[in-house]
């Protein structure tokens, strides 16, 4: 897949965000009366109508939120929806299918299975998703944005908006990987310092950027041509509400878009205010929201450690790695002061270490995080602007130095699922450890434990044995 030569000049990355890794998968041979293209040899077009008739008509009913309905209707092999235990017999295009096989998925995740169908139906479904960090998300809004295309039309026909630098570039690097077999297909990313001459018009038909640059680009400079747009996409909506200006630059966005553009919002979290905005943003929403105790991610063992000082969470941090054998870990702090002193101290103790903070200018956050998924730095201190969309396959740790907490000294529960969501990506078992130094980061952390109704158990990080344990 072609990029713009802005985006030719960042470096490659095997590792694509929220892909399985490594497996390999082979192109399948002709089967079950089935074409290379996974289309059938011979095909009845009232047939596929009224299958397409009976997915559409499921959709609008909302049968997908019913999950007893979906499993059944998922084994039924007479229904429409039987096709989305297997991204084979969705109809996808084979360049997409190609693309699909090499990033190393095999079948669908319980997100993709669900949220597939809908954003490939037609007409256009659109779709309010609560879907947790590791589970696949990323790589279905891509797959829906590919398929939409009319790779004939040069010109924006998809957008995405993400809040961050880092996960605008993280998302564009799924697309050169899915679309890799799909050459015809360029993207281009709407972010701060990739300077367009005024007055051009963009030919790329994906745009992946952030919210005030995609904006500008809207309206101010008129580079895309916003009642042309087929599909978009807002993610990490729980983000966007809570950075200022983000929710109302990405309303104004909404507002230039034709009536008909499919509309699909995610966010890992559903607050109310979330709620409410993802309504405003989204006309007749499709939804799938996840229980409560779905939110944090079975696969991570979570502890707490208690300490009385900053030295002793470090020295608490130092016995943890004494103790196991750590691929790669992230911790995380509440302050740029604190993550400086943790990372220095690190380094001291002769540990590879990589910080990154808000203040650091784009290139450097990125050359930072490039250094960090190649495995040059084996410890990311950060703060929370790494919370989110950081995909690096081997973190097998993360501690949180500090506990996350609002501007008014309250749980985020929000941020805490993200930073934990760091590790366990796909399945993979991770481990998550908090530092308490206090009566009231004690008050925190029970506070989290109740809200996702999940118990964070107690580690004495002076026996050994009992840290060797966890790591088993």
């Amino acid at each position: 897949m072609a990029t713009d030569s802005w985006a030719q000049a960042v470096d490659e990355q095997e590792a694509a965000a929220e892909s399985i890794g490594s497996l390999q998968i082979k192109e399948k041979p002709e089967e079950n009366g089935k074409c290379a293209d996974n289309s059938q040899k011979t095909s009845d077009p009232k047939k596929d109508k009224a299958a397409q008739s009976l997915l559409n008509k499921l959709i609008r009913n909302n049968l997908v939120n019913n999950t007893n309905q979906v499993e059944v209707l998922q084994k039924d092999p007479n229904s429409p929806l039987y096709s989305v235990k297997s991204f084979e017999e969705l109809r996808l295009k084979p360049q997409l299918l190609q693309g699909v096989y090499g990033m190393g998925f095999n079948r669908p995740s319980k997100i993709q299975e669900t949220a597939l169908p809908m954003m490939l139906a037609e007409p256009p479904q659109n779709l309010i998703a609560q879907s947790q960090s590791g589970t696949g998300k990323t790589a279905a809004f891509v797959l829906a944005m590919l398929s939409h295309v009319d790779p004939n039309n040069k010109y924006p026909q998809c957008l995405c908006v993400s809040p961050t630098y880092e996960l605008a570039l993280q998302t564009g690097k799924v697309i050169e990987q899915m679309g890799k077999h799909y050459p015809e297909v360029r993207l281009v990313y709407a972010i701060r310092g990739n300077k367009l001459q005024r007055g051009m018009k963009l030919q790329e038909q994906i745009v992946i950027g952030t919210p005030g640059t995609m904006l500008d680009w809207c309206g101010k400079f008129k580079f895309i041509d916003p009642k042309k747009i087929k599909v978009f996409v807002l993610d990490e909506a729980d983000v966007m509400i809570a950075t200022q200006g983000h929710q109302d630059q990405s309303i104004r966005i909404q507002r230039m878009l034709p009536k008909n553009c499919q509309m699909l919002l995610f966010s890992a979290t559903f607050e109310e205010s979330v709620w409410n905005f993802a309504q405003r943003i989204v006309p007749d929403p499709n939804i799938i929201k996840l229980k409560r105790e779905e939110e944090t991610l079975d696969t991570i063992k979570q502890y707490y450690v208690l300490c009385n000082s900053r030295e002793e969470k470090f020295q608490a941090l130092c016995n943890i790695y004494g103790a196991i054998t750590i691929a790669q870990a992230m911790i995380f702090c509440h302050t740029r002061k604190t993550a400086g002193w943790l990372a220095g101290e690190l380094s001291r103790e002769g540990h590879q270490v990589a910080l990154l903070s808000g203040e650091m200018q784009v290139e450097q956050r990125a050359a930072v995080i490039d250094r960090f998924r190649d495995g040059k730095e084996k410890v990311l201190v950060t703060t929370n602007v790494c919370a989110r969309g950081i995909d690096v396959e081997q973190v097998s740790v993360v501690i949180n130095f500090d506990l996350p907490v609002d501007k008014d000294g309250n749980p985020d529960n929000e941020t805490y699922l993200h930073r934990i969501g760091r590790t366990g990506r796909f399945g993979k078992r991770g481990l998550a450890i908090n530092m308490v130094d206090s009566r009231m980061s004690m008050n925190i952390l029970n506070r989290i434990q109740e809200h996702f109704s999940k118990k964070i158990e107690k580690l004495d990080t002076d026996d050994l044995d009992e840290i060797e344990k966890i790591a088993s």
